[in-house]
């Protein structure tokens, strides 16, 4: 495997918010906010993988779609491959993002029904006026054969696929324009699990060959572990813990990041049995973004929770080389 280039991040965000007013009444005025990104920071580097987990409703996805700028952020600095992101608009903004695609959950929702397969990957070609003619079916055709897929299904409708091929389709679109991040929102998750593996695998094979970097949304631990050089824990729309990949499962420092992995499956039934015994259970659910708790954000579901926690916000603690943490068992030491 590649190491990734440490030296300059590809893509540099620097407290990122994100709130979505939430509007009742006659009047339809907004009553308060919902948080669903709250500041949050983080460098992701040319080559490199960066996981996203957490569950469902801590802003993974909403995350992803302020960073591409489907969704405006409120507040907050981008820098993409050392250009002010958020500063591009118009002309110069749809120039750059040739080089930021993104891979989709739903496969299926995110080709046209009507448009053929050889259509759905020439689209971004023909927007950027990259080929045309016969140029354009030789490319077509091309990026078809990169991600496994026969000639034949140029002239396919997406529902005559299955959903691995369909995916494999949303890939072949997003590598169309050479992109040097591609941003992947649960994009195996939708997948059967012999699938998802043929899926990853491709996936990590143009990693290594085009020079790729993924920042690569998912809910399945065991494939981040699998997959990702470094994992971002979020929780209610902050972060929570920061690690390289196997530093995080070996290691884990914050209470919210031991309990998710205290709660992977796993496939030998006596391991499983001995597992189930020192499992952490988070009691309660997720509080809503709209009011989240004062202090740390995880202090409600806690197991570990004391005095300072309910009422002051956690620094961001240095256990290791890119591993950070924010929980107030980490200042006590």
């Amino acid at each position: 495997m590649t190491a990734p280039d440490t030296t300059t991040p590809l893509l540099d965000v620097q407290h990122l918010k994100k709130y979505f007013p939430v509007r009742s009444g006659f009047l339809n005025r907004v009553q308060g906010h919902v948080k669903a990104v709250d500041d949050i920071s983080f460098q992701l580097f040319q080559g490199e993988t960066l996981g996203i987990v957490g569950e469902s409703g801590s802003g993974k996805s909403t995350l992803a779609r302020a960073i591409i700028r489907l969704d405006e952020a409120n507040s907050g600095n981008i820098h993409f491959d050392g250009v002010d992101w958020n500063s591009l608009k118009g002309q110069a903004l749809q120039a750059k993002r040739a080089d930021m695609q993104m891979i989709f959950q739903n496969p299926y929702a995110s080709l046209n029904p009507r448009h053929t397969v050889g259509r759905a990957v020439a689209e971004p070609l023909v927007i950027f006026k990259r080929a045309k003619g016969q140029e354009l079916k030789a490319r077509v055709e091309s990026l078809l054969d990169m991600v496994g897929l026969p000639k034949s299904v140029v002239d396919s409708m997406p529902s005559e696929l299955s959903g691995g091929q369909r995916q494999r389709v949303c890939i072949a679109r997003a590598l169309a324009l050479n992109p040097k991040l591609i941003i992947a929102d649960e994009a195996v998750s939708a997948l059967d699990v012999s699938v998802q593996a043929q899926v990853l695998n491709l996936m990590d094979d143009l990693k290594q060959e085009l020079g790729l970097t993924y920042l690569f949304i998912a809910h399945n631990l065991s494939v981040v572990e699998h997959f990702c050089d470094r994992v971002m824990v979020m929780y209610l729309g902050q972060v929570m813990e920061s690690a390289p990949t196997k530093e995080l499962f070996q290691s884990p420092q914050h209470p919210y990041t031991k309990a998710l992995l205290s709660a992977m499956p796993i496939a030998d039934p006596v391991l499983a049995e001995q597992a189930k015994l020192t499992r952490i259970r988070l009691e309660g659910e997720l509080p809503s973004p709209m009011n989240p708790p004062s202090g740390c954000r995880f202090h409600t579901r806690c197991p570990e929770v004391f005095e300072l926690c309910d009422t002051i916000i956690p620094a961001c603690s240095i256990i290791g080389p890119n591993h950070t943490a924010s929980c107030h068992l980490l200042e006590k030491g």
